[in-house]
């Protein structure tokens, strides 16, 4: 392994980021990751947010020389997959002939928390014959897809409709968009339609579920050909660059990822079909996701905090996202990771240093007698007063101060949420009570892991 460890040397002349010239935009997207300096006593623009780094071969000269095989023939193979999901759409036409419109974007409509009988019935069935119609060749899904919707038909496209999306210099502009999230843990996509096949097909041991059990399958091997060689996954798989590439703990992506394939592992009775080959290939997938997560914990000054919401791919390092997503300590994302690794039924002295960190860390961060909410029509959300309200948590925190951060159009990054502009203040979740759930959880934890 190369040596991870999200180390912070927080100092004042310590510098978060690099920079390097850029390359064509978006396929190697290269810069620091963001410009930090000190928080000022008084509401400011206190940084800029910069792009996240592809993944590239040029890029494979910062490792090891023994680790660049590995991610070169990931890169070469997740290349060799996104030609073969064009072109295999692309043969489902005759010459001349157009496509059918794009699926539009929508609630996936994929409950999870149905009676048993519900899932042998009509709705359900419908559902999965269209969440089979939509999987990729590679084996994965798109996201937020209305899967009441009728099959996907011949040519028509895996992704939404993206006509709308404007190329410009935002950092989630895809390089093609019409050809942009297929085959995404984004949202709880692959994950959520695995699951809810699996459902399905535990009413139908017959041969009318075998072609749901093929597509689980088919996403499990997804999942296998997706994960990094550290363990990590990325957003979207055949990577497309920028930000996507990024290890993803937005959304839950690694542990929902490391999650399904635990439970196929341990061949739990909606998985109970997997062949025992392929359940070793997911336990083995699943207990190598640990290490990114352990090595990804930011530490400052020389002690374990939180988590970010991605990092780079090859360093493990802090990255940014959408233009207001800047490269920080993440409250929402850190609690996910801590209810993954209190799920662990064997964690080990590594682990459970991490979690006695980062649940410290929420602990000394916990705001009370604030509230985060709507004040009026015109200003909608803001920060305010509250006696006896609380704890609550910003979404995101500067690596170095330890403070809230928000960022705004334009990629502005500032240290109060009530300066930033008010569509962009009213459109995010900046502070929620969300981490409670893993201090909560940890409570009980801790005393059976003394």
């Amino acid at each position: 392994m190369t040596n991870t460890s999200s180390a912070i040397n927080v100092t004042p002349e310590a510098a978060v980021g690099s920079r390097r010239a850029g390359g064509v935009r978006r396929a190697a997207l290269v810069g620091a990751l963001l410009l930090s300096v000190p928080v000022l006593a008084h509401a400011a623009m206190i940084g800029k947010n910069e792009p996240a780094r592809s993944l590239t071969l040029e890029r494979l000269t910062e490792l090891p020389a023994s680790q660049r095989a590995a991610w070169a023939a990931y890169i070469k193979r997740s290349q060799a997959q996104m030609q073969q999901d064009r072109a295999t759409l692309a043969a489902e036409l005759s010459p001349g002939q157009a496509p059918p419109p794009p699926p539009e974007a929508g609630s996936s409509h994929m409950p999870l928390d149905k009676e048993a009988s519900w899932y042998a019935g009509p709705e359900a069935r419908a559902i999965a014959d269209t969440i089979v119609s939509f999987q990729t060749p590679t084996g994965g899904w798109s996201k937020n897809q209305d899967r009441t919707k009728p099959p996907r038909l011949k040519g028509q496209r895996y992704a939404n409709n993206a006509e709308h999306m404007a190329l410009d210099d935002s950092f989630d502009a895809p390089v093609d968009r019409f050809w942009t999230f297929v085959g995404t843990l984004d949202n709880g996509a692959t994950t959520t339609e695995m699951r809810f096949l699996a459902k399905v097909q535990q009413q139908l041991p017959g041969k009318d579920g075998d072609a749901y059990r093929a597509s689980i399958l088919k996403g499990v091997r997804y999942l296998l050909g997706a994960q990094y060689p550290n363990g990590g996954w990325p957003q979207i798989y055949p990577i497309e660059g920028g930000f996507h590439d990024a290890v993803t703990f937005n959304d839950n992506a690694v542990a929902e990822a490391a999650m399904i394939l635990e439970d196929v592992a341990e061949a739990k009775p909606e998985f109970a079909f997997a062949p025992v080959a392929l359940r070793k290939e997911a336990g083995a997938a699943s207990a190598r996701a640990i290490r990114p997560i352990l090595d990804a914990q930011v530490v400052v000054d020389g002690k374990k905090t939180i988590w970010p919401q991605q990092v780079d791919p090859l360093t493990l390092k802090p990255s940014s996202a959408r233009d207001y997503e800047m490269h920080s300590l993440a409250s929402a994302e850190s609690t996910d990771i801590l209810l993954f690794l209190m799920r662990q039924s064997k964690p080990t002295p590594e682990v459970k240093a991490a979690i006695h960190a980062g649940v410290a860390w929420l602990k000394a961060h916990a705001i009370y007698d604030k509230a985060f909410t709507k004040v009026s029509d015109e200003e909608g959300r803001k920060l305010i007063d509250a006696p006896g309200a609380g704890p609550i948590w910003s979404r995101n925190y500067d690596l170095r101060t330890g403070k809230p951060i928000f960022g705004d159009w334009g990629k502005s990054i500032h240290d109060d949420v009530n300066e930033i502009s008010k569509g962009r203040r009213n459109g995010y979740s900046w502070y929620s009570a969300g981490p409670q759930k893993a201090l909560d959880a940890y409570a009980q934890w801790a005393a059976a892991n003394p």
